[in-house]
């Protein structure tokens, strides 16, 4: 039942928002991008250049120089006309990109175009250089676990000694219980766990750490599993026996797994639905979305609000006590 040990394999992220398995697509636009500067070739300079003052200078992650290559690759030249970033949007979207997937190809290929006036002041209204504009994206509900769901999750008893059953079961109520990203839980060493105050450091985007609590019911999990399991404290806690990281896909796979043995289909986006169901039970239960914005890690509060838009069920309570018509 468990995820199984990592398949070797290399994960790349098409954008920012929704990171992708492998693609053929994409290894082709790295190596040859590779390939290139192997060669010497020029052609690619000025978008060298660009990622690598990022790289060096700005400190992104390695996903982060993925997704700017990924979104060079649309452009038709180093200097596109207005013109040219028009037929740009039009090629992505006959190409089958969602308005998310356009928008953030084109925050990577707006970011290039500011850079390239060399201008150190922040791009704004009064830069004259070619730009596209965002596109709208429609505004969804972002998928939940029901509280049904949510007790099968966290009521599943694994074998004691089954490793991979018992490491997906906590990676599950980590999720649950600290709403982080699966990034930051997959990263986490054994040494990053405070036991005796029950705080957890996590690594978040940016090279941003934060420190969020946790309760007494985790705490129970990861001593007996950490115990059990004869974790060091420089082990990553979700790693294979042989110390190998887990990549995301090998844990989506067997999440997806879990919930379809669990008798429920696996909500969209999967992962991304437990720091979902976090958030909305946060609010729900009563928390303030300024601390919700600080355990979830976001840099801004519009970021956390989308996140935490309540179900209909909440809605309906609150207008039901509300109601000029209820007795």
């Amino acid at each position: 039942m468990g995820f199984e040990p990592t398949l070797e394999f290399p994960l790349n992220t098409l954008s920012k928002r929704a990171p992708s398995a492998t693609r053929p697509s994409l290894q082709l636009i790295n190596s040859l991008h590779d390939s290139a500067l192997e060669k010497g070739d020029t052609l690619m300079s000025r978008f060298d250049e660009f990622i690598r003052e990022r790289k060096y200078l700005h400190n992104v992650s390695p996903h982060t120089v993925s997704w700017y290559s990924h979104a060079f690759h649309w452009l038709p030249s180093e200097s596109p006309t207005q013109d040219e970033l028009k037929d740009t949007v039009l090629r992505m979207r006959q190409r089958g990109l969602k308005e998310t997937g356009c928008n953030a190809a084109i925050r990577a290929i707006n970011a290039y175009l500011h850079w390239s006036t060399g201008s150190d002041r922040k791009c704004g209204a009064g830069c004259t250089h070619p730009r596209i504009r965002q596109l709208k994206e429609p505004h969804i509900i972002l998928p939940t676990l029901t509280e049904s769901q949510v007790q099968r999750l966290v009521n599943w008893k694994p074998g004691a000694k089954k490793f991979y059953d018992r490491r997906l079961h906590l990676l599950a109520l980590l999720l649950l219980d600290i709403g982080c990203r699966i990034s930051e839980a997959l990263a986490l060493r054994v040494s990053d766990v405070d036991m005796d105050n029950m705080l957890v450091k996590l690594n978040g985007k940016g090279s941003k750490q934060r420190v969020v609590p946790f309760s007494f019911a985790l705490r129970r999990a990861l001593h007996r599993f950490i115990v059990d399991f004869d974790r060091k404290p420089e082990s990553l806690l979700f790693a294979t026996r042989q110390e190998i990281n887990v990549r995301r896909m090998t844990a989506l796979r067997g999440m997806k797994l879990l919930c379809e043995d669990l008798g429920f289909d696996p909500p969209a986006r999967t992962l991304h639905s437990f720091r979902h169901t976090f958030a909305v039970n946060y609010l729900r239960r009563g928390g303030s979305v300024f601390h919700l914005q600080k355990v979830l890690g976001h840099s801004t509060l519009e970021m956390t609000r989308r996140y935490a838009n309540l179900v209909t069920a909440d809605l309906q309570a609150v207008h039901e006590r509300m109601s000029l018509l209820s007795k």
